[in-house]
């Protein structure tokens, strides 16, 4: 591909990860963010841009290769908030994407877009097999995410790929990131192989480190092209210490969205005084 890459959400923790590790992977990147970067490296474009302005993102696709969307609330808020940044920040990122003729778009979706799936009795769980079952609004917005990007992979045929991003820390902090830890490298290594990929089409993809307590199945990264390279089981004697051998029968362990689907996470907790 010719052109920069277009990084949304470049002044955040991932985007900042793939700024510094997408140009050794050979791509150009070109950083947009509500606020301005900050530590600007050799060769960056940058634009201060709201991402849910469809005439500034159509400004900021032009001539680019692809974008990878990773702007929007990386967590629960409020309905008016989520549905503004994230779903119409999603739909602002893809219509700009096929106005301005870029072929591919990878996609920041997450675990929390099939939050109520159980943890498979045994086995890997696949992304064929964790369907649309939020746990939070947050998780409604990556639903639509996916949804959105399915449209436009089918209707005008870009190639969009989903990443169902788990647990991306520097490091894991808690025994549920044992299985859900994305590493800052494996994360970059994802994006990349997402954008490298020959024809994809529509894809989701779980977005997790090779952990030895992984459950779920990376055979659809792999196919991508992911080799991750890390695994967050050498920091399990640590945290296993300090928190104790995590039981599996509790909801943090047993579902997909872990404590985003317990009762803190209900709506009335992040209502606007």
């Amino acid at each position: 591909m010719s052109g920069p890459v277009l990084v949304t959400g470049a002044a955040g923790r991932i985007g900042t990860w793939l700024r510094g590790g997408l140009p050794e992977h050979g791509w150009a990147v070109r950083c947009l963010d509500v606020v301005p970067v900050t530590d600007v490296r050799p060769g960056e474009e940058h634009l201060v841009a709201d991402v849910t302005d469809l005439a500034a993102m159509v400004d900021a696709t032009q001539g680019a290769s692809a974008v990878v969307h990773m702007a929007g609330i990386s967590g629960e808020s409020t309905w008016p908030a989520i549905s503004h940044a994230n779903i119409e920040g999603t739909y602002c990122a893809l219509e700009a994407a096929r106005r301005s003729g870029v072929p591919r778009v990878v996609l920041a979706s997450s675990n929390h877009a099939t939050g109520y799936t159980p943890r498979p009795d045994g086995g890997l769980l696949r992304e064929v097999d964790a369907p649309p079952r939020p746990d939070t609004y947050y998780g409604v917005a990556k639903v639509t995410m996916e949804a959105l990007g399915s449209l436009y992979a089918d209707r005008y045929g870009l190639d969009v790929v989903c990443l169902r991003i788990g647990s991306a820390f520097a490091e894991p902090t808690t025994t549920r990131q044992l299985s859900t830890w994305l590493s800052p490298a494996d994360a970059v290594s994802l994006v990349d192989a997402a954008l490298k990929a020959p024809s994809p089409g529509f894809s989701v993809v779980w977005g997790v480190s090779d952990n030895t307590r992984r459950w779920w199945d990376l055979a659809a990264a792999r196919a991508l092209g992911y080799e991750p390279a890390d695994d967050a089981e050498v920091y399990a004697e640590a945290l296993i210490e300090v928190h104790g051998e995590p039981d599996l029968s509790d909801p943090e362990h047993a579902r997909v969205g872990g404590e985003y689907t317990l009762p803190e996470f209900d709506a009335e907790n992040f209502d606007m005084p």
